[in-house]
């Protein structure tokens, strides 16, 4: 998924009623006590009733928001930008932005929440040159101009046009982008007392208030409130996913804008919505502000991120899996393939191996582990807890540099071969890789599977590759039955396969039949 998304699974409405005439009735219920122990009370109490009810309406009902919107709205701003529709880039962007209604929940974000296209982009026919016009949000943060707002708002620009609050317009210029959290710093020069806000050195709590500013729809300068609902979310956008959901209501144009707390300090920057419809259904998600200000110092500083990397492919330990390997917690990451001459590599971290902690602080999980090593940077030394062939170790090693693009490897099998034995305890039919054209020599090519099986129930498919069981690498038929049948005389309920297909590889805890 290239940028943010809204589009999603329909969702039921809740009904509302029952649940505030249910919140009445408590109150009731509170009144006839107060009303009980009162002296002197009425017979029908009404005195006692009516006077606790209205300092407790008193007492519930909010501050308004006025002191806070007036220090920080000056400071967002409307972010329009202007790309060459017959660009090649432009090209590209047409084909994300504009794909059928077909896609995952989370769809193109950009095109759902924040720009607006000229005829042709929706079936009516489109003169030969046009320039797609682009809206979203933005806020500075220093006096100097420098602002913030997403990468998908401003990618692949022709111009950059930003207009405050009071209505002035000024050109902007893209200084940094960082596609992998959707985050761009752009600077507008010519003054040096342009109103700014700051970060909030502090994660929110779940359940603060917080209150939204943007450009929805086009219509800049709009505030909504609401609370912090969740945080930690992972929406499936990439491997640093850690949004904040809110349900101060934003929608199409917000995207790049600021959410606020109470102090008029930024928690986050508004990035995507769940939404079945493209409007708010008061699920939203924000970029934390712990993550924009690393990101956005690097890219003032040097135009680009660097992160740290280990050069592992890796995934969460299921609790099969932690049984399998005899792991107490299903907590961590396991490894499923170190990358050739990568640091992982080098200090002898191996498939297989669970990395369960990271200069002492737990790792939750694979996605937990790629977000630490990312704000890690380039070079640094770091110590590993992993977790290796039943024991633990401490491995040591230094970060190299997260290269921009990595190539997926392995081949993918062609199914120009007899089926193999069977497998009845897995549901399989293997042969031999170097069975197999394409196959390479490792391992063995799964030929059949069984639908109702074990294996397939685990998503293992007809060309994949099994490299080894329970830990101990396989060849043929005869290796995977004496592992199976190894795993099972140790009482264990599943067994680890790691398995390559055609563009990774992966760990799978298979249960024993």
């Amino acid at each position: 998924m290239n940028d943010r998304v809204n589009s999603d699974t329909p969702t039921s409405r809740k009904i509302l009623r029952p649940r505030r005439l249910a919140l009445l009735g408590t109150a009731a219920a509170l009144g006839a006590a107060v009303l009980a122990a009162a002296p002197g009370a009425s017979p029908f109490g009404l005195t006692s009733f009516v006077a606790p009810a209205q300092a407790a309406e008193k007492a519930a009902t909010p501050p308004g928001f006025g002191d806070l919107v007036a220090k920080v709205k000056p400071a967002v701003i409307s972010v329009r930008v202007r790309i060459d529709q017959d660009s090649d880039k432009s090209a590209m962007l047409q084909q994300n932005r504009m794909d059928s209604d077909e896609d995952s929940p989370f769809d193109q974000f950009s095109r759902q929440f924040g720009f607006r296209f000229p005829d042709g982009m929706n079936g009516m026919p489109r003169q030969r040159h046009q320039m797609i016009t682009g809206e979203g949000s933005g806020f500075f943060i220093s006096a100097d101009g420098y602002a913030v707002t997403n990468n998908h708002v401003v990618d692949h620009a022709e111009s950059v046009q930003v207009t405050m609050d009071d209505g002035t317009t000024y050109t902007a210029k893209v200084v940094g982008t960082d596609p992998k959290t959707d985050l761009a710093l752009i600077k507008v020069d010519g003054k040096k007392d342009f109103p700014f806000v700051k970060f909030s050195d502090q994660k929110p709590r779940i359940g603060d208030w917080v209150v939204a500013v943007g450009n929805p729809f086009g219509l800049g300068g709009t505030v909504t409130a609401g609370i912090v609902s969740a945080s930690g979310r992972d929406i499936g956008n990439g491997p640093y996913d850690d949004f904040i959901q809110i349900d101060a209501p934003i929608n199409k144009g917000n995207s790049g804008g600021p959410a606020f707390d109470m102090s008029g300090n930024v928690i986050g920057v508004n990035t995507a919505i769940f939404s079945p419809s493209g409007g708010s259904v008061g699920i939203g998600f924000d970029i934390p502000a712990t993550t924009a200000k690393l990101v956005v110092a690097q890219l003032k500083d040097k135009g680009a991120v660097t992160r740290g990397w280990l050069g592992v492919q890796v995934q969460p330990v299921t609790s099969d899996i932690a049984d399998s390997l005899g792991l107490k917690q299903a907590r961590g990451a396991i490894v499923d393939n170190p990358q050739p001459d990568s640091p992982a590599a080098k200090a002898g971290i191996e498939a297989g191996d669970v990395i369960t902690a990271v200069n002492g602080t737990a790792v939750k999980d694979s996605r937990d582990l790629a977000r630490t090593i990312a704000t890690l940077a380039p070079g640094s030394s770091v110590k590993l807890d992993v977790f290796h062939n039943g024991e633990s170790k401490t491995v040591t090693l230094a970060l190299g540099e997260l290269p921009n693009e990595r190539q997926a490897q392995g081949k993918a099998y062609d199914g120009k071969v007899q089926p193999g034995a069977g497998t009845p305890r897995l549901g399989l039919g293997l042969a031999p890789a170097g069975d197999v054209q394409g196959a390479g020599q490792k391992g063995v090519v799964v030929t059949e599977v069984d639908p109702e099986g074990p294996a397939a129930q685990r998503g293992i498919k007809t060309g994949d590759v099994i490299l080894n069981v329970g830990g101990k690498a396989v060849s043929n038929v005869g290796d995977v039955r004496s592992e199976l049948a190894q795993a099972k005389s140790s009482g264990k309920r599943s067994v680890l396969l790691q398995v390559r297909s055609a563009d990774a590889t992966r760990f799978v805890a298979v249960p024993l039949a």
